[in-house]
């Protein structure tokens, strides 16, 4: 982030407008790391090398003043220390310089300038803006407490407001802009559009408001140092996320017009939404012609030159394929990392003849799809979104193509068994003899079992006792008399006296999970939860890999009561014995509540390589929770992935799923071998301070356990859960 003095000499140069000025302001201020003093100092230094005008000087004056205002307003405290530095005074536009009083400019006391709102003003005695997320095409975006769900202990009290940007505000047809852009979100009511709540106006400040998401635009992503785009399977779910949303508003009429990568949101809960719908433009709704005679939202000029169609940027009316081409671009653009046209405009690569290059990982059938929707002619250009996603996503295509192979086998199956029943019945010579063969053949069988059974139980007398009563079991309180009978002669039979009746069977002993339970206990640096039925025992979980599967098996199968066993555990490696003994007990309990929180890694069975990115998918129980999402890196180190500074909002509702990871967040490098991600849920916030993205395993485990007793002490045990993902990374191969 830029320093103070750099956004100002950015603005001084022109290469800031005035909005862009404010907004990157706000984000500087928050993030400069300097306390009041140190920032009015370096105010006061840059405006004596190039005076700022005098209004936008005591904006900026004020809003350091005022940085601790918007942490009051979020619960946090107040010094009360006031510091006054010697800074330059704001010259007045009608005279000689004149001293203002330190925090109490403002941009309403100039006469002439508009007034300017920021972070730490309250728009209609309710909503504090505390941070600015970004600039959009009309307005500056920012992160709001509503302080009257504050007042109603609502547990989520903010949301998102764009106040409308200075240029647009002496629009006479801003306000109306602005109710239209409302009207239009709510109509297009989808989980991958944002949702928008309202619009109002606070004196001369005209601004909507909206729901309030974590995370980061793909913009974001796109510009991150080195990004050289993704693999397509990470990017497919960002693509399909793209197209429902755009779908669904062309569906019901709607053409975005302004589709970027700053208007698609990837949350920290993994959802794609795709934000201002600001100058969409109603096509085929009869009942809204009138409108567009009043106002035409385009007519703002708010285009992106590098995402508009050839046709938009011709001013021709406006098309679902004028997305499609933006889609095209940002489509390429998160495979690649580059702009297909190198961020020229449409027509400027039309007139060009610029090709783009078809991207290595792409196959043909997906080029096909990318380059028609990069096509600059609306004629040749994809037609739909929906047609879009159904010949680029491979995924979608490989899994019902199959379907279709294992249903053509299927039915082949059944059309070879009816011909060769047929066959059958129609060429045995005597259908009579041919059941009584078939009943003669199946006594034979019988006989044969009874023999098998007779040779089994005689070598099951020398076995341990367990072989031993497995074969008890196997053979039916009747056996000894069936092995007697099959045994001795026929001729003996008829002269032998009646054997004695063979002595009733000791009676086995009960399987309680109360005998498994101190088993299971004494196995060293593992998770595992047992269910058992009859004389049956199920035992699911993990051991490490120095203890063994095999050994585990041998100790549960020596326990009195146990007839059979299934037993469903992977390993772990040895070097992961701290993190699973710290939290068995929470793994335990998840389970035998009935897993009601979940862990999966993407792919299954987690074998992951070199640049994949690590993508799981996790749900939550029946109750309001905190999510924490941990990964245990072979170095000792853990890296937290949520919270964290990347996916800071970690409350989650009742039986929530989300999936983790599919921007591309984490990608999986060195060192390679078995590492784990664990899911980790509470009832409350598990540390009231944010950790460091990364940490020592060690360090983290013991503040974890101290807070863990913390929180089960006041909210009891039976709400902290946890589930394992073991995972094996290795490098990438030619």
């Amino acid at each position: 982030m830029a320093s103070l003095a750099h956004v100002i000499r950015d603005y001084q140069s022109g290469e800031l407008s005035r909005d862009e000025f404010v907004a990157q302001l706000d984000s500087t201020l928050t993030t400069d790391g300097l306390d009041r003093t140190q920032l009015l100092e370096m105010l006061g230094a840059a405006h004596r090398k190039a005076a700022l005008p005098d209004d936008l000087y005591a904006e900026v004056r004020r809003r350091i003043e005022q940085l601790r205002v918007s942490n009051v307003a979020a619960g946090g405290e107040e010094t009360g220390m006031r510091t006054t530095v010697e800074i330059p005074s704001v010259r007045s536009a009608s005279g000689p310089s004149s001293s203002r009083s330190t925090g109490a400019a403002s941009a309403s006391d100039s006469p002439g300038h508009d007034q300017i709102k920021g972070t730490g003003d309250t728009l209609n005695n309710r909503f504090v803006l505390e941070e600015c997320l970004g600039v959009g095409g009309m307005g500056t975006v920012y992160k709001a407490l509503d302080l009257r769900k504050l007042e109603a202990s609502d547990r989520k009290p903010y949301l998102a407001i764009k106040v409308l940007n200075v240029q647009f505000r002496g629009n006479p047809n801003s306000l109306v802009a602005l109710q239209r852009e409302a009207r239009k979100a709510q109509v297009l009511a989808h989980r991958n559009i944002i949702t928008v709540y309202d619009f109002d106006r606070d004196g001369p400040i005209v601004y909507l408001t909206m729901e309030y998401l974590t995370g980061k635009p793909l913009s974001q992503l796109l510009r991150t140092p080195g990004y050289k785009g993704m693999p397509v399977r990470a990017a497919l779910p960002i693509v399909r996320g793209m197209c429902n949303a755009l779908a669904y508003a062309h569906e019901h009429g709607f053409v975005h017009c302004d589709f970027k990568p700053a208007n698609v949101f990837l949350t920290t809960n993994a959802e794609v939404k795709v934000i201002d719908f600001g100058i969409a433009r109603v096509f085929q709704r009869p009942e809204e012609e009138s409108d567009a005679t009043v106002f035409d939202p385009g007519s703002l000029g708010a285009l992106t030159p590098a995402y508009a169609s050839p046709e938009m940027i011709e001013h021709r009316e406006p098309d679902p394929r004028d997305d499609i081409y933006a889609l095209g671009c940002i489509t390429y653009e998160l495979l690649t990392g580059h702009h297909p046209f190198d961020r020229l405009s449409a027509t400027q690569a039309r007139n060009s003849d610029f090709k783009p290059q078809r991207p290595p990982n792409l196959d043909a059938k997906q080029w096909r799809a990318l380059r028609a929707a990069l096509s600059f002619d609306r004629n040749t250009r994809m037609p739909s979104v929906v047609r879009f996603i159904a010949e680029f996503d491979n995924e979608a295509r490989a899994e019902k193509s199959g379907t279709l192979v294992k249903a053509g086998f299927a039915g082949f199956a059944v059309v070879c068994a009816a011909v060769v029943g047929v066959f059958a019945f129609r060429s045995a010579p005597n259908r009579h003899d041919g059941q009584q063969s078939a009943a003669a053949a199946s006594e034979a069988s019988s006989d044969q079992a009874a023999s098998a059974t007779a040779n089994t139980a005689e070598s099951s007398a020398t076995a341990g006792p367990v072989a031993g009563s497995a074969a008890k079991s196997a053979s039916g309180p009747t056996g000894g008399a069936t092995t007697a009978l099959t045994a001795a002669p026929a001729a003996a039979a008829s002269v032998a006296p009646p054997p004695a009746p063979p002595a009733p069977p000791a009676p086995k002993p009960a399987l309680t999970l109360a005998a498994v339970a101190p088993v299971l206990a004494q196995v060293p640096c593992s998770a595992l939860s047992a269910s058992a039925q009859d004389h049956s025992l199920t035992v699911r979980g993990y051991v490490s890999q120095h203890y063994g599967a095999a050994h585990l098996k041998d100790t549960l199968t020596a326990l009195p009561g146990v007839d059979t066993l299934a037993l469903q555990v992977e390993p772990i490696a040895d070097d992961k014995c701290d993190t699973v003994k710290a939290l068995a007990s929470y793994w335990t309990r998840n389970w035998q509540a009935g897993h009601v929180a979940s862990l999966h890694v993407r792919p299954p069975g987690g074998l992951l390589s070199e640049g994949d990115p690590l993508i799981v998918d996790v749900t939550t129980p029946a109750y309001d929770s905190y999510v924490n999402l941990d990964y245990y890196q072979l170095d000792g180190s853990v890296v937290h992935m949520v919270p964290s500074p990347r996916a800071k909002d970690n409350q989650a509702p009742p039986h929530y799923a989300a999936t983790i990871g599919s921007a591309g967040d984490w990608i999986i490098s060195k060192p390679f071998g078995s590492e784990m991600v664990v899911l980790l849920i509470t009832p409350a916030q598990l540390f009231d301070k944010p950790r460091p993205e990364s940490e020592s395993r060690a360090d983290y485990l013991r503040a974890l356990q101290t807070r863990l007793a913390q929180i089960a002490g006041k909210y009891g045990q039976d709400h902290i859960v946890a589930d394992f993902a073991p995972i094996t990374t290795k490098p990438r191969t030619p």
